[in-house]
């Protein structure tokens, strides 16, 4: 299994394992104040059990944002030089068809 779909996996699995939690505890006929105790509880214990892979998550997250943002800052810079570039070459030709255009009225008499 590739890297992206194993941490895709991962994700989905606690996501899973969170829901099931939250839903399991939201809808227990217990008061309020237990309800959240034990809501809490349970995210410290999933967290403890679950540390080293939610830190791994993470950090693949982390990469993969770091990733895409370089890619689009990269794709912006030739985007943004790709149109300076047809500026300048615009700019070449206005002023080439002046020049053109200056020079046949010099010897208009």
């Amino acid at each position: 299994m590739s890297k992206n779909k194993t941490f895709m996996f991962a994700m989905g699995l606690i996501a899973g394992v969170v829901g099931g939690i939250v839903a399991g505890v939201l809808y227990a006929p217990k008061p309020g104040e237990e309800s959240r105790k034990e809501l809490k509880d349970a995210a410290c214990d999933l967290y403890e059990k679950h540390a080293p892979q939610i830190a791994e998550a993470k950090k693949q997250a982390l990469e993969s944002v770091d990733l895409m943002k370089y890619k689009l800052e990269r794709q912006f810079r030739k985007l943004s030089n790709s149109v300076k570039s047809k500026k300048m070459q615009k700019a070449k030709e206005l002023e080439d068809s002046e020049t053109n255009n200056n020079n046949d009225n010099e010897f208009d008499y």
